[in-house]
């Protein structure tokens, strides 16, 4: 075809057609893709042209089994307004346009953000007040009976170090502060990876350089978080007597305590959704929800074996 030929079709099957502004050159008879032509390219070209001409060969396109979040990272990085879907023998089946990925990314990204909040995707894709509430507090249930038999561990823990509580009441003080502060970390670090492994800047066999960035960035948050601890109890300490004649080895003891920590909630966080993504589950299951619950229980016998290590011979 000539280009006033291809204007000329373009112009017969518009109606009919979902998107005019990316057309595909295909070889005759056969149907194989040889190349693409915008709507543009054609109204700017000279009429006598032929499209072979003016088209460019091998254009980005997808196979027909690949899947949907491949197609929209194409799409995203070359910025196209649709591709091609191709058979193995290259011959075109159908193509997929940019606000067909949006929709897509919208149902991935809702997903994704239910199963960070801990709540169960599927039967919620009705608006929130279309949803019965039979069915919202199923989803919301379920992850939440989880998560509370798995926060029992810090019950546990907790009566593990029931001597160390008794002898230093004081330590009580300062659990939520600990294990929060973990929980917040690892929750940001695994919000962090999650969102870098879905645009594809991230891959499995990156964990070791991901590791390694983790620990120096757990190092750093923790030690600016134990400064302020630390700075906190001897500010209280020159106007009240809350924390006893011991207020140093207890602002050491939270200080190095939350350096320990918030290291560990880093860690946890950002390798948690490398390893689901490696069994095959769903990196966001491992997001705030989870990663608070296990950094909640491990924190405490950080937190306290950090306290016997610093306060034995004294208070311990």
């Amino acid at each position: 075809m000539t280009v006033s030929d291809a204007v000329d079709r373009i112009r017969k099957v518009a109606a009919d057609k979902e998107s005019i502004y990316a057309c595909y050159v295909l070889e005759p008879s056969v149907g194989r893709l040889l190349g693409a032509v915008s709507l543009r390219d054609l109204v700017i070209a000279e009429p006598g042209t032929s499209v072979t001409a003016i088209m460019r060969k091998k254009p980005i396109s997808i196979g027909a089994h690949e899947p949907q979040q491949r197609v929209a990272e194409k799409i995203s990085k070359y910025n196209l307004l649709a591709v091609p879907v191709l058979e193995d023998g290259g011959q075109v089946v159908g193509f997929v346009t940019v606000d067909d990925v949006i929709d897509v990314m919208v149902e991935e990204e809702t997903e994704s953000a239910l199963r960070m909040g801990g709540v169960e995707p599927g039967a919620l894709d009705l608006p929130y007040m279309s949803t019965q509430f039979a069915t919202m507090v199923q989803k919301r249930a379920t992850w939440l009976v989880i998560l509370f038999l798995s926060e029992m561990l810090t019950a546990t823990a907790m009566g593990y170090f029931e001597d160390e509580i008794a002898k230093a009441v004081v330590l009580a003080l300062f659990v939520p502060l600990i294990i929060s502060s973990g929980g917040n970390s690892g929750s940001q670090a695994s919000t962090i990876i999650i969102r870098a492994m879905a645009l594809g800047e991230v891959r499995l066999a990156d964990w070791w350089r991901i590791a390694s960035r983790e620990v120096m960035s757990g190092l750093a948050l923790g030690s600016i978080l134990g400064v302020i601890g630390f700075l906190r109890i001897a500010l209280w300490s020159v106007f009240s007597n809350i924390y006893g004649p011991h207020w140093v080895l207890v602002a050491l003891t939270v200080a190095f305590s939350l350096v320990g920590v918030v290291l560990w909630g880093t860690i946890s966080g950002s390798m948690l959704p490398l390893i689901l993504r490696r069994l095959g589950a769903d990196p966001a299951t491992s997001s705030a929800p989870f990663v608070a619950t296990l950094v909640d229980v491990t924190g405490l016998v950080i937190y306290f074996t950090v306290a016997f290590a610093v306060m034995h011979g004294t208070i311990l």
